[in-house]
């Protein structure tokens, strides 16, 4: 079966997931996009970072929850863990609002997210 065609996604959101993420990264202690992606465990590579920032691109919905793991729960600024924590969520709430994204996947990340008991 072919796969059915997805209308692109509008100039808009590609700017407001490029915000999120930038806003997010930064507070995660990453000045620059190059230190965040020189380390093993970030998911996407320099460039990929820089389009998504940008707006050129946009990331899938796993794509989108990786990236927001990593800035939120590896970040090197442990001190700000619950502030992490809550813009992570911030930021996957905001992204799904877009008509660019699905639900599923997110609560999953959401859960996760949460502070242990």
């Amino acid at each position: 079966m072919a796969r059915k065609k997805q209308p692109p996604i509008s100039a808009s959101d590609r700017r407001i997931v490029g915000g999120i993420l930038r806003e997010l990264r930064r507070a995660a202690g990453y000045r620059s996009v190059e230190s965040a992606a020189t380390l093993d465990s970030c998911p996407v590579s320099r460039q990929t970072i820089y389009a998504y920032e940008r707006g050129g691109l946009t990331p899938s919905l796993p794509q989108l929850l990786e990236l927001v793991e990593f800035y939120a729960l590896d970040a090197p600024t442990r001190d700000a863990r619950a502030e992490l924590r809550l813009l992570g969520v911030a930021a996957i709430t905001r992204a799904l609002t877009l008509p660019a994204y699905h639900v599923t996947e997110a609560w999953e990340l959401i859960s996760r997210l949460q502070p242990e008991r």
